[in-house]
């Protein structure tokens, strides 16, 4: 889709990150933009800044739980609606929340709840919204998966089963509807995009849909749970106080945001100039194509504990639960 201007696009997650950069980018465009998001603060303030930056851009912003069927089906009712639209020509399935690394260990009400919002989220919203994309002269649905979508891992001590899998589903899915939108809907495309480290505020985003906190606030029980994971991968951690393990974690999730190689504004960028190319494979950031290479030279070394080179001393998680 080359030209932008004057179309229709659906951003989910757009309160922050990627999805308020693309919301952005997009306005900037000339197109019209309805954004869904489940913390309303983060919501109305990316539809402010927009309005601010952009007077004459027509954005609206919608409360929804991507995790929740019915909280799709009424987002698609009320972008028909509040853009009296007959089509909609882009849909970004952008939403997703991290956590709940272990299987084995994590609770399954949160493992769940982290694989629903991140799978059945991108679903369910191209099931509700592929009418409206058939509807248009032309349309594309973009799914951001992950380089976890090509790689399950974030390292030899960090689990990460259920964000993994969730985004391995959205590689798989978007991959396939290449052959079933080209026979049965050719007009509509499909492009899968594959971040590496993005700077955005997605750990504490996670906290808050999980736990319901803002605060980096760990029980004394989810402190030891760190503490003892470390210890079972040989990291001397086990004279360290809960405060200090509390500390260290709170400095390593600050600093895992910090760290991040490229902006949410960068990676909108190459994400809209993807999808303007027509490209079906979006790689974003240095570090997801030297990820993806990496995994493609020796795909059977990939979960090897030296496979990223000599493992760093100490406890490195950004994210376990």
């Amino acid at each position: 889709m080359k030209e932008f201007k004057g179309r229709l696009a659906v951003v989910t997650g757009c309160g922050s990150g990627i999805g308020r950069e693309l919301t952005r980018q997009l306005a900037a465009a000339g197109v019209r933009v309805a954004g869904c998001d489940l913390m309303a603060g983060a919501l109305q303030e990316t539809v402010d800044l927009v309005k601010r930056e952009f007077p004459h851009a027509r954005v609206t912003g919608h409360s929804c739980d991507v995790g929740m069927e019915g909280d799709i089906a009424k987002f698609r009712e009320d972008v028909a609606s509040s853009h009296d639209a007959e089509c909609v020509h882009l849909l970004f399935n952008n939403a997703a929340i991290g956590g709940c690394g272990s299987f084995v260990r994590a609770s399954r009400k949160h493992w769940e709840r982290t694989f629903t919002v991140c799978w059945n989220g991108v679903y369910w919203c191209t099931r509700e919204f592929l009418p409206l994309l058939m509807a248009a002269d032309e349309a594309r649905i973009v799914n951001v998966s992950s380089v976890n979508g090509f790689w399950a891992s974030l390292g030899p001590d960090s689990p990460n089963t259920a964000y993994s899998a969730a985004k391995f589903a959205v590689k798989g899915f978007s991959e396939a509807l290449i052959t079933d939108l080209r026979l049965n809907a050719p007009h509509v495309g499909v492009s899968v995009v594959m971040p590496g480290h993005i700077r955005t505020p997605i750990v504490s985003n996670s906290m808050r849909v999980l736990y319901g906190t803002d605060e980096l606030d760990w029980s004394d029980s989810e402190l030891e749970e760190f503490r003892e994971q470390w210890k079972r991968l040989g990291i001397e951690v086990g004279t360290w106080s809960l405060d200090q393990v509390r500390g260290h974690l709170q400095d390593r999730l600050k600093k895992f945001e910090e760290s991040a190689p490229t902006s949410a504004s960068q990676a909108a960028r190459v994400i809209l100039d993807g999808v303007q190319e027509g490209r079906w494979r979006i790689l974003v950031g240095e570090d997801a194509h030297h990820l993806d290479q990496r995994v493609r030279t020796a795909p059977d070394r990939a979960y090897d504990i030296d496979f990223l080179g000599p493992r760093v001393t100490g406890p490195r998680t950004p994210f376990l639960r």
